[in-house]
């Protein structure tokens, strides 16, 4: 979880090294400074994305590109991403990413066969910056709106059915560039997203920030995998209140990763105001969540600072603490039933900070501590998954 302090001052830097231009790696390509040729059709095999599109671009199904910079997608423009595309971002000091903005969106569809793939030149984590989303959908940050972590754009109002476009069938690797020590990119950041988004079928593979994140907003995701992420798995705060099905999470040991990896699960409601609202609720089902027994991170599913939550359906294991509980308001809404943890498998007892509910009162509610509980490889958990068939999970 990374502080929203700070408003994105630290990355002046960033636009000032980024030419808001887009250009073939064909020097006779003729190109509007738009990503595409000037009527919004699709743009050539090898080119290099960067800067501003103002209009529709589409990348054509198969074909490789370059994301060199920033690739911001402005309001009434959309980013058209087909079948088997591959993004490469270039490795040097420049932070790649993909930003949209309000009012614009993103359409990647790829199939089970031919995911869309969004990669590195340099295969290690923290090469690149990912994919940020900001829409109108409502936030409790102070003010109701906020400012991305990365790119400064705002987010937030008061559209919940606020539609940005289709994710599905992407795997994004090597994500969470480091701006400055303490603020990384995650795989994909939903800031505010609406529910008239659509998400299902994405990896997060091997960033050093976080797999997936939720500032605010009420989007619905389904079919969601992170894999050996260093920082957290899963992460919201300011408010999130969309539905999540499908989720698993799988941190390979340290000892073969050659890094730790923080928890499966982090959520808060807001870090500066717990009782702010909506507050965050996310209902959440069929989880699969696998910790990798490191000594630092101990915690699977952290719920903190005001959050709500009901989960349906979990498997946890592979953490020192697999469950833990750090406020009075979060602990106060399991005991009322306002929150609920319900049908989970845990290898460790419930942790409770103010001791308002606690590891007898998940039992009692019919969830089940069973020490045994384990997956010895990734490979169990696709087996248990149908859904993850396809080459679409690494």
């Amino acid at each position: 979880m990374k502080t929203m302090k700070w408003k994105f001052y630290s990355l002046a830097f960033v636009a000032g090294m980024s030419i808001l231009t887009a250009c073939s790696s064909d020097d006779n390509n003729d190109n509007d400074g738009n990503g595409g040729n000037g009527n919004g059709n699709e743009i050539e095999n090898g080119t290099i994305l960067k800067g501003t599109i103002t209009s529709d671009v589409t990348l054509a199904a198969g074909n490789t590109y370059k994301l060199s910079g920033e690739y911001i997608v402005e309001e009434g423009a959309t980013l058209h991403i087909e079948e088997g595309v591959k993004i490469i971002a270039v490795y040097d000091d420049i932070a790649d990413y993909i930003l949209v903005k309000q009012g614009g969106k993103i359409n990647a569809v790829g199939t089970p066969d031919k995911p869309i793939v969004m990669t590195s030149e340099k295969e290690e984590p923290g090469a690149w910056g990912g994919i940020h989303i900001c829409g109108r959908a409502h936030t409790n940050a102070e003010g109701g709106k906020g400012s991305s972590e990365i790119g400064g754009a705002v987010y937030g109002g008061n559209d919940d059915a606020d539609n940005s476009g289709t994710l599905q069938y992407i795997r994004l690797e090597y994500t969470g560039f480091a701006f400055d020590e303490e603020h990384e990119a995650n795989g994909i950041s939903f800031y505010g997203v609406g529910n008239g988004t659509i998400v299902d079928h994405c990896q997060a593979y091997k960033g050093s920030d976080d797999g997936f994140e939720f500032f605010g907003g009420s989007v619905n995701v389904s079919n969601l995998v992170a894999v050996s992420c260093s920082d957290d798995s899963f992460d919201w705060t300011e408010g999130w209140n969309g539905k999540g099905t499908n989720l698993v999470a799988y941190q390979e040991a340290e000892s073969t990763l050659g890094y730790d990896c923080d928890c499966l699960i982090e959520a808060d409601n807001n870090e500066n105001n717990y009782a702010a609202t909506p507050v965050a609720h996310p209902v959440l089902k069929n989880l699969i969540l696998v910790g990798n027994n490191s000594a630092a991170g101990n915690r699977g599913i952290r719920l903190r600072r005001g959050t709500q939550v009901e989960i349906d359906g979990a498997k946890v294991c592979g953490k020192k603490n697999a469950v833990t509980l750090e406020s009075e308001e979060t602990e106060n809404a399991l005991l009322a039933g306002t929150s609920k943890l319900a049908n989970m498998t845990v290898d460790s007892e419930l942790r409770s900070e103010k001791n308002i509910y606690t590891n007898d009162n998940f039992v009692s509610a019919g969830n089940t501590v069973d020490t045994s509980l384990k997956y010895t490889s990734f490979d169990d958990i696709k087996a248990e998954c149908e859904w993850m068939a396809g080459n679409w999970v690494k």
